[in-house]
């Protein structure tokens, strides 16, 4: 019966989810609660409640002040002389104009917000794209596979809520996912070059006029650049301490790998020396927090949510009876090779029914029956990330309507173009996992 209760509570879950009749913060609240209720556990919800808020308590830190971090370094400007540059290397040649959107949506996505760097590539591509005749679908695709691999940072949405759920640091995570983005960034670009290499070719062919190299300049393309920025954006811009919050920024990237301090806490003191430094009036400093404030606020409030949900659903014997169920029905010969059933699963089921519904209703289902074959939960976990690139191009996330919006493309077109060449990612990533152990065979 528990098994049976829990199953419709994840059904319950993903049905109003996906319907969206409930927003993913209310459905993670008020439906386990619903269900432990009629489960009759209705004494200890309260402290299986508060044991999960604080499971993930690390994890919402970190994304508050990651978020908060990066926020004022794009408000500093420390990304766009690099915007830029790479788009006066171009000089009018589709080819590299196609690997530059590559390479700048590779670096600026390490910001771990999609959003943030649909807005900023698009703006800075789309009208080089329009005047070489090049298709915004192969800007909007190579855009989205790169935030796809980006996204795994700490601070990114899947690594977080996958770490709230199964109680797993966000880094480590994120350690066992960087060979196989730092390949896939690579297979990406390479992606990108043989899309330019057709599409130079396509556009000799029918003689659409290029921009010639003595046109492009980078200083018309900087001019062009920041042309539509408004005085309140020009204000809050600190182009002299670009080389300060560049060194900053490394550091604690470095900082994070090595693990020198908790990634939480190395963003606290970033956010800090950000302020003070850009904005050293205190008027300024609240400015810059409260502009960034809604969307940190929207990501905690989401991952203390997934801790009442995991609390509840981990603290009873409720995801125990779900994962021996499971155990039942799958195949004896199967079970040492959940790592990799749960890989492939996670695209589709990503794609599907998206990130809220995959991450919070069937990812601890999989990591509590994996555990009854001796598969630790990290390697559920890592497996759980590998279909992200199908995952961020779902009908489900909000921000693929941004990016399709600001591009002029249509979803299906996307899908189409993006969804064969992250079948690469995935087979990367596999294959990586099975080197790292991660996944056995």
């Amino acid at each position: 019966m528990l098994s049976i209760l829990g199953f419709a509570m994840i059904i319950t879950f993903l049905v109003l989810i996906m319907t969206k009749r409930l927003s993913p913060f209310v459905g993670l609240t008020v439906i386990p609660i619903i269900f432990g209720i009629i489960g009759g556990f209705g004494k200890d919800l309260g402290p299986l409640m508060m044991e999960g808020i604080q499971n993930v308590a690390p994890t919402a830190f970190l994304l508050l002040f990651a978020i908060l971090y990066f926020g004022i370094m794009l408000d500093a400007g420390l990304f766009d002389p690099l915007t830029a540059k790479i788009i006066g290397w171009t000089k009018g040649d589709p080819l590299k104009v196609i690997v530059a959107t590559a390479v700048l949506a590779g670096i600026i996505g390490f910001d771990g917000d999609g959003s943030t760097t649909m807005m900023i590539v698009v703006t800075a591509f789309l009208p080089l794209y329009k005047r070489l005749g090049i298709s915004p679908i192969i800007m909007a695709s190579v855009i989205i596979m790169q935030i796809g691999i980006t996204t795994l940072v700490p601070w990114g949405g899947p690594v977080g809520r996958a770490a709230s759920v199964l109680h797993l640091e966000p880094t480590a995570l994120y350690l066992n996912m960087l060979p196989g983005m730092i390949i896939s960034l690579l297979f990406v670009v390479g992606a990108a070059y043989m899309i330019g290499l057709k599409e130079r070719a396509r556009l000799r062919k029918e003689n659409t006029q290029q921009i010639s190299m003595d046109v492009i300049q980078d200083a018309s393309i900087e001019s062009a650049v920041i042309e539509n920025i408004s005085l309140e954006d020009t204000q809050i811009k600190r182009p002299k301490l670009i080389w300060f919050n560049g060194l900053l920024s490394a550091v604690i990237m470095v900082a994070i790998i090595l693990e020198w301090l908790p990634p939480a806490t190395l963003f606290i003191i970033g956010t800090a020396l950000a302020l003070v430094i850009n904005y050293p009036v205190l008027d300024h400093q609240r400015e810059r927090i409260a502009a960034h404030a809604p969307n940190a606020l929207a990501v905690v409030c989401m991952v203390l949510a997934a801790g009442v949900f995991s609390g509840i659903f981990k603290g009873t014997p409720i995801s125990e009876s779900m994962a021996l169920s499971l155990v039942d029905i799958i195949p004896t010969d199967l079970g040492p090779y959940m790592a990799l059933i749960t890989a492939i699963v996670s695209a589709p089921a990503l794609f599907f029914i998206g990130p809220d519904g995959f991450y919070f209703g069937v990812l601890p289902v999989l990591a509590e029956t994996a555990a009854n074959y001796g598969i630790d939960t990290i390697s559920i976990g890592t497996a759980s990330l590998f279909g992200t690139p199908f995952g961020i191009m779902g009908p489900l996330v909000a921000s693929v309507y941004l990016l399709i919006n600001i591009s002029g493309i249509s979803l299906g077109d996307l899908h189409k173009t993006a969804g064969k060449w992250s079948l690469g990612i995935l087979l990367i990533y596999i294959i990586c996992g099975i080197f790292m152990g991660t996944i056995s065979l």
